[in-house]
């Protein structure tokens, strides 16, 4: 008599989210968009808080610099600490650090300690947000319900980051800029109260070796490079301070390079470098970041200076943005379905290029808003596409011992991108105003700026057709 086995299979993979798959995402989706509310809550406010705390104008851009150097230059580093000792022991331990920070930026009397509560919520940041990515990734398969999640958070980021800038001129026109600091306080605690009973631990079964030479120099590489950037905004490109943490973070990087090479467990293996998708999708993402948060400085400039406009009333306008972001990152899943995410990539460029160069048309007179707002708005929805696109490309086909790094390496260009933005546009502002402050003169400025905006838009949309082509067929959703 003949036997017939049949083979053994994992768990069927759901088809739908569950009761636990819900509320994982809840709470993870309310941290990073908390994270993300804090890149600009604070822009609004910088001169009240100047003005209560005795900030001189030019160290008021430290309060936004401190921040950067933190959330930027450590992100790769706790990224992969993550992978090392447990995501989920990071994300929380990163959430207590941030509602620690925000409640003694608070209260802080006097500049140093608000800077020192900065660079601990910009630390803080650099470690919760890739370890967030990595148990969002981790907790839904491959697939739909990863591109569905993927989405979610891709929207809420950057409605964050939009919503920053309203909530901080609302608070503090109506109460104190303060509140900017404490409303984290309870969002975290929330967090903290939940997350414990509703995520599980995500870490490899074989601890590697930390790789020391390779975190110091990637992270003081990214340093350099995130000083240089900000201070090219604050002074110019051409100033001495600048040029040097530039290249002193190219040097860096560069080095860091070479002791991956040699390293036995390197920080970041090169095998996961020299992937198509992962390289690639990280050079959209910073793109998708670079073009869209210095378009909200831009259009900014010009409702302010062009236009008249209050500070309130132009960071309310950006809540048409945030609308047209959220309806991207909810559109994005379904239509990676239908198509392929190589689709969705150009598309999304294609269509955020074409409403930035809309804006080409803006004049001196608020009839211009009638125009700009809709712009605004499906411009936010192509750029979510793009960077729910670039989420996938960037974080699919590497095994989850490996999520962390490839969610650190995606948070590091998302932050990276938000921090090298503004100052690439100011500086075009500058060089094409000549020193005028005009409202005719910064129009034109502005102008030639989102020129220049709407040209990178479209050298991502070159990049993905080009260069993701041969890995990113159908079968890739």
């Amino acid at each position: 008599m003949t036997m017939t086995t049949e083979p053994v299979s994992g768990p069927p993979i759901p088809q739908r989210l569950t009761g636990r798959m819900k509320a994982v995402l809840v709470v993870l989706l309310v941290a990073q968009f908390m994270l993300a509310v804090d890149f600009s809550i604070l822009n609004v406010a910088l001169p009240k808080i100047g003005d209560t705390l005795g900030f001189s104008l030019s160290d008021l851009q430290w309060i936004a610099t401190s921040f950067a150097l933190g959330a930027a230059g450590f992100t790769l580093f706790f990224g992969r600490i993550g992978d090392l000792i447990g995501r989920k022991r990071i994300f929380l331990g990163s959430l207590a650090l941030l509602g620690l920070a925000s409640l003694v930026g608070g209260l802080a009397p006097n500049p140093e300690i608000l800077i020192i509560a900065r660079i601990a919520q910009g630390l803080a940041t650099a470690a919760a947000t890739p370890a967030g990515l990595a148990l969002l990734t981790t907790s839904f398969p491959d697939g739909h319900l990863r591109q569905k999640a993927l989405g979610l958070n891709g929207a809420l980021m950057s409605a964050g980051f939009t919503a920053g800038a309203i909530l901080g001129g609302v608070l503090t026109d109506l109460l104190s800029w303060r509140w900017a600091f404490f409303i984290n306080v309870p969002v975290a605690l929330i967090v903290l109260l939940v997350a414990p009973s509703v995520i599980t631990e995500s870490r490899p079964a074989v601890r590697p070796k930390v790789d020391l030479p390779g975190a110091l120099t990637v992270t003081l590489g990214l340093l350099g490079i995130v000083y240089g950037l900000t201070q090219a905004g604050e002074h110019g490109w051409t100033h001495p301070v600048a040029l040097v943490g530039l290249l002193a973070g190219a040097a860096l990087l560069a080095a860091f390079h070479f002791v991956e090479r040699r390293a036995a467990q390197p920080l970041v293996p090169l095998h996961v470098l020299k992937k198509r998708t992962v390289a690639w999708g990280n050079v959209l993402g910073l793109l998708a970041f670079v073009t869209e948060t210095s378009l909200v400085y831009l259009l900014t400039l010009y409702m302010q200076k062009t236009l008249g406009f209050s500070a309130l009333t132009a960071g309310l306008s950006f809540g048409v943005l945030g609308l047209g972001t959220v309806a991207g990152g909810m559109l994005a899943p379904k239509l990676i379905s239908r198509t392929s995410t190589l689709a969705v990539l150009v598309g999304g460029g294609l269509l955020q290029a074409a409403f930035t160069g809309v804006l080409l048309f803006l004049g001196s007179t608020s009839a211009s808003m009638a125009l700009m707002l809709p712009a605004i708005f499906l411009g936010g929805v192509g750029n979510m596409l793009v960077i729910v696109g670039f989420m996938i490309t960037a974080t699919t086909g590497l095994p989850d011992h490996e999520q962390g790094l490839a969610t650190g390496l995606a948070s590091m260009s998302q932050q990276i991108g938000i921090t090298m933005g503004t100052p690439v546009m100011s500086a075009i502002v500058t060089a094409a105003t000549m020193g005028a402050t005009s409202a005719s003169a910064i129009l034109h400025g502005v102008t030639v700026a989102i020129a220049a905006n709407a040209a990178l838009v479209l050298l991502g949309v070159l990049i993905a057709a080009v260069f993701l082509r041969a890995r990113h067929g159908r079968t890739q959703n």
